[in-house]
């Protein structure tokens, strides 16, 4: 089932209003066809409930949320543009308006990912070491930059960005190639990790002059995606101690150096590297001085428990926020990249997220904000599914169950928001039900509750 737009049609919510006291507002969507259906209710004031009573307990308090969002790739900025700008409008209120589902978080690739139509990076002069040469790019100007504009006059909330690289330019790299895996040249320090150190900083200050500022970067995006990706895949390989060792030397200073008020992310990869990668980065003074929190990817979830990860992870460096920076479904699948109206799809985001929260995740990012009927476009052909599907020849796009599994999140936990002490009666095997109360910084409480 999924919800069809175009130029002139959308499906629209209304601006959350907080119920009077004694009464609560409820919102449901299900696999029959509601989609954030609103009603209203009072409290009771018996206490005998027949069956499943969960209790909450505002004085115990948990992590605080960043936010909830997408990512605008290129493929995402291409597939954005190809609607009428009645159409796009649509889309975009859909995500970040108050008439949609209030994102308030939007990664970005700094230059190429492999949803990009060509592979290429800012700086392609061979040994340019003073980065010169660097430009951004068409995508840049033309797609991304306008489009994250008017994502913003749309946002009721402010909006973080952050910025993840896929590769270096290729005279940097160890294979020569923007495309494949390499490493860095060289070592830490060196002139080669000094330079990719200021391509970061070069990155930041061209799009301030566009009046675009980054709430952070991250190191890299999974630098050890050797393990799961095609050959083609742009990437630069670091082992847990080359990215410390390049946030001590280089990447930490030049941030630290320069106007930017930038934070830095480490990791942006899966859950199995943890909590060894925090280790190793973290258990550094310097670097842990630089890094201010650890962004993880969702495709390897199944295989470690998130208690013996992303728990022990915050135990053992509580100061350090732990960020869901890449998640979507339809990967390395035989059947179908996009599979239209899948309700299991949007049940796996819900899952996904009631999980991390309750074990100290302050968000969680989705991938492609919106891609084409084949789960593109992306130059290594690996096709995946996303909330939104265009199909611009006919200018519609399809609004599926994930959109509205991540709005039941997004719309109603602001940024500051706290998870909260939360206390079930009993362990209903056989309900399934999966739940997080969180506290709003306007003291109105929420309770996701997830029934598979």
């Amino acid at each position: 089932m999924v919800c069809v737009c175009n130029a002139t049609y959308c499906d629209t919510l209304d601006p959350v209003v907080l119920p009077a006291l004694g009464t609560y507002v409820k919102y449901e969507s299900s696999k029959a066809g509601k989609r954030l259906e609103r009603s209203e209710g009072s409290f009771q004031r018996s206490l005998r409930a027949p069956g499943l009573l969960l209790t909450l307990n505002v004085s115990t308090m948990y992590q605080h949320v960043k936010g909830f969002g997408g990512s605008l790739s290129d493929a995402a900025a291409l597939n954005i543009l190809g609607l009428s700008r009645p159409a796009q409008d649509n889309l975009l209120r859909s995500y970040f308006s108050e008439s949609g589902i209030e994102y308030n978080l939007i990664r970005l690739p700094m230059a190429c990912s492999d949803f990009s139509v060509r592979p290429y990076s800012y700086d392609d002069v061979p040994h340019d070491y003073e980065l010169k040469h660097f430009r951004l790019a068409e995508e840049d100007l033309k797609m991304k930059i306008p489009l994250l504009h008017r994502a913003s006059a749309m946002s009721r909330r402010p909006l973080s960005l952050y910025a993840s690289p896929w590769t270096s330019p290729a005279w940097m790299k160890s294979n020569g190639d923007v495309r494949g895996k390499g490493t860095l040249k060289g070592q830490a320090g060196d002139k080669y990790h000094k330079t990719w150190a200021n391509y970061f900083i070069k990155f930041l200050d061209e799009y301030a002059k566009h009046n675009v500022t980054f709430w952070a970067v991250t190191a890299q995006n999974e630098p050890l995606a050797a393990l799961l990706t095609p050959p083609q895949f742009p990437t630069i390989a670091f082992t847990a101690a080359q990215q410390r060792d390049f946030v001590v030397h280089d990447l930490g200073p030049a941030l630290a150096r320069s106007p930017h008020r930038t934070r830095l992310i480490i990791l942006d990869d899966q859950r199995i590297h943890l909590p060894h990668w925090a280790k190793v980065v973290l258990g550094n003074a310097t670097a842990a001085h630089y890094v201010a929190g650890m962004g993880v990817h969702w495709y390897l979830d199944g295989i470690v428990p998130a208690s013996c990860s992303l728990e022990a992870t915050h135990k053992l460096f509580p100061d350090h926020f732990l960020l869901y920076t890449e998640a979507c479904s339809g990967f390395i699948t035989l059947r179908f990249s996009v599979s239209l109206g899948c309700w299991e799809r949007g049940d796996h985001y819900s899952h996904s997220i009631l999980t991390v929260l309750n074990h100290f995740v302050a968000g969680w990012t989705d991938w492609n904000l919106a891609l084409d009927l084949e789960g593109g476009p992306n130059w290594v052909k690996n096709y995946v599914d996303s909330p939104v599907i265009v199909d611009s020849s006919k200018d519609v796009f399809y609004k599926q169950p994930m959109f509205y599994h991540l709005g039941h999140f997004s719309k109603f936990i602001p940024e500051g928001s706290r998870r909260v002490g939360l206390h079930s009666s009993r362990q209903c095997l056989i309900c399934q039900l999966e739940h997080v109360a969180i506290l709003r910084p306007d003291g109105a409480l929420v309770l996701v509750v997830l029934n598979r």
